[in-house]
């Protein structure tokens, strides 16, 4: 009896390190910031780029902060000449390739927010990916400039406040 413990203990042991490897992500995280809204703002969103240099396509599917009481993962669609602004599940980042969370695209929501932004803060995010992993970044502060076609129509439909 004890030789099969012994063997499923080898087994298992020798294992893990195969899981381990195999759950490893090569995710990076580039050029982070949220974006510095008015002191009086309940709402800001955070945006970067993030690469995928593995050769499996990954998802972020959950981000979160401690500055607001809701995060969302949301993209903008144009539906007959008006921006609209909706909640999504995941974003997904191609094998090799990145995804793009920017203005007038993909980004991170960040509702009720609980202080005021200033310009150069670091505000502490964590993102889930859908095979389990996680990180944890610092995003800075900083202005975004909108276009005039991204601000014109532009409908936050189904936001929660």
């Amino acid at each position: 009896m004890y030789r099969t413990y012994f063997r499923f203990a080898l087994l298992l042991s020798a294992a893990i390190p195969f899981a381990s490897f195999s759950a490893e992500t090569r995710l990076s995280i580039n050029d982070p910031y949220v974006n510095l809204v008015p002191p009086n703002s309940q709402v800001s969103a955070a945006f970067m780029v993030i690469k995928n240099a593995g050769s499996s396509d990954r998802k972020l599917v959950k981000a979160e902060s401690p500055i607001a009481k809701t995060v969302e993962l949301h993209s903008h669609t144009n539906e007959n000449g008006v921006m609209k602004m909706r909640e999504v599940k995941s974003i997904d980042i191609k094998a090799n390739g990145q995804a793009e969370l920017k203005p007038g695209g993909y980004h991170i929501m960040l509702i009720d927010i609980r202080q005021a932004l200033k310009d150069g803060d670091a505000i502490p995010i964590a993102l889930s990916f859908d095979d389990g992993s996680k990180q944890q970044i610092e995003a800075p502060v900083r202005k975004v400039p909108i276009t005039p076609s991204a601000e014109k129509g532009m409908e936050h439909s189904g936001m929660k406040h």
